[in-house]
């Protein structure tokens, strides 16, 4: 990889939304372009700075960076330090209402010191509020999208549905399985796409509803962006991209940058490895515990940070599990289940002892690159899709949010590299898809195919790979332009 001359650094923006998994592909993406040269300012909320902080174990962490910069604004949220995370609704309302001022005053501040002003923003693309200090100041701005390019696209599909009169809902009483079951083969780009692969928030009954006016909003500001940044790679999903870069999309230039993980293993020692990329203490004795397993035994269990799940949903995956006589590595967070703390049967536990171990949360790329490891049970997260691809595993998909639907489509019907469970959790079901994924003659097929899609992430990063070539272009064409 190539960097910029030292002098005069030029000065990039880094803000995520304000959640684990974003926040994660944009700190991976700023120590991209950290090691091209840039100075680096990124920006967290208070209160995921002091959780960043905790979990690294140090106050002082971040500070010995000199050209990497932590930098924070309030959430706008009454504090709850003792809280691991925060209400989704309360959040993205604040961040609509709030963020704007003290991230123009922040920008100011930077621009203070004349030695290294800001000279480029790159911005979750979930925050439109950073299109409009970006105008202000006359300086370029990437929105990254920090999902596939089906995924945005999805997103990118809501205005349109409020056009044809599908969003928002007159009543919930018309969401029957046979319209979710309606293709839409309008969508460029997209295949077989049925509306119920579309992110849930097109089926509200709320025209102010949080969720569904970010995404519209996010949509409209992408326009205005001077670059679309998409966490993919070209061999992975050539139709839409080509789609999304088309002139009927009307759309600034699309940058596809993936995997971001064997980009950043390109660089021998970067030196932000170490600091890592969670918000949760992450419980490294599984790595122990996994080396006393046999290769591809271990089936892998993680939602991610945001999806939470009733208490019948925890038991039916619990028993399913434990039926399947499989060994399997579960992370449980302290907020999986809904309103309540995730507790196991005793029974369970006394079945599975031997053969199961429960963790907080976990290193998980390590996890999924384990010898041991031999199938991953997610949500769908479009983070834990791109690392689950790069280490060659394959997938049983419960999706539940945002854009996983679509991300489980692709996996399974797609991509062929993963298998669906349905949303209303039974433990049979569990059981025998978990035993076909791990020793059955389909597991053994996907478990070909995702190596296959493994090589091409691996060549798309590595030298004169696309996504290589195309954070090349990106930097020289859009960041260190003049807006």
């Amino acid at each position: 990889m190539s960097s910029l001359a030292v002098g005069n650094k030029p000065h990039v923006v880094c803000i995520p939304l304000p959640f684990q998994s974003h926040i994660k592909a944009m700190l991976q993406f700023a120590q991209l372009l950290h090691h091209r040269g840039f100075h680096i300012t990124f920006v967290n909320t208070d209160f995921n700075h002091k959780r960043f902080l905790k979990s690294l174990g140090r106050p002082n962490s971040l500070d010995r960076f000199p050209d990497f910069r932590f930098e924070t604004i309030p959430d706008g949220l009454p504090s709850s330090d003792e809280k691991e995370s925060q209400d989704i609704t309360l959040l993205l309302n604040s961040i609509r209402k709030h963020f704007l001022a003290p991230f123009r005053n922040l920008l100011n501040k930077l621009n203070g010191n004349m030695n290294l002003p800001v000279t480029s923003i790159v911005s979750d693309g979930f925050l439109t509020f950073t299109i409009t200090v970006a105008k202000e100041l006359g300086i370029p701005i990437a929105q990254f999208f920090t999902v596939a390019a089906a995924g945005f696209m999805s997103f990118k599909v809501i205005p349109t549905l409020v056009e044809k009169g599908f969003a928002p809902r007159k009543d919930e009483s018309c969401i029957t399985n046979d319209f979710l079951d309606t293709v839409i083969d309008w969508v460029p780009g997209l295949k077989d796409i049925r509306l119920r692969d579309l992110p849930g928030s097109w089926k509200t009954t709320n025209p102010d509803d949080s969720v569904f006016n970010v995404t519209l909003e996010a949509v409209e500001g992408a326009h205005k962006a001077s670059a679309v940044i998409v966490h993919t790679f070209e061999a992975l999903e050539p139709d839409v991209l080509e789609a999304l870069s088309s002139t009927t999309s009307m759309l600034p230039p699309v940058y596809a940058i993936g995997p971001l993980q064997l980009l950043l293993n390109q660089i021998a020692e970067h030196p932000l490895k170490s600091v890592g990329y969670s918000l949760r203490k992450e419980e490294t004795e599984c790595l122990q515990w996994l080396n006393g397993k046999i290769p591809n035994s271990v089936v892998y269990v993680n939602f991610g940070s945001l999806v939470v799940m009733t208490p019948q949903h925890l038991i039916e995956f619990a028993w399913g599990l434990a039926n399947s006589k499989l060994s399997f590595l579960w992370v449980i967070r302290p907020d999986l289940v809904a309103g309540e703390s995730a507790i196991l049967p005793p029974e369970f536990v006394d079945e599975t002892k031997e053969r199961g171990l429960i963790a907080s949360w976990c290193p998980q790329e390590n996890v999924l690159n384990h010898p041991s490891v031999g199938a991953f049970l997610t949500h769908s997260g479009w983070n834990s899709t791109m690392e689950s691809i790069s280490a060659g595993m394959p997938m049983l998909c419960w999706p539940l949010l945002a854009d996983q639907r679509i991300n489980c489509r692709y996996t399974c019907y797609e991509w062929g590299i993963g298998m669906e469970i349905s949303n209303d959790v039974k433990r049979d079901e569990v059981k025998k898809l978990v035993e076909e994924l791990m020793v059955g003659e389909k597991g053994k097929e996907m478990k070909t195919k995702v190596m296959e899609w493994k090589k091409l992430a691996e060549k798309a990063a590595g030298p004169l790979g696309s996504s290589l070539i195309t954070l090349d272009n990106l930097v020289y064409q859009v960041l260190l332009s003049k807006g």
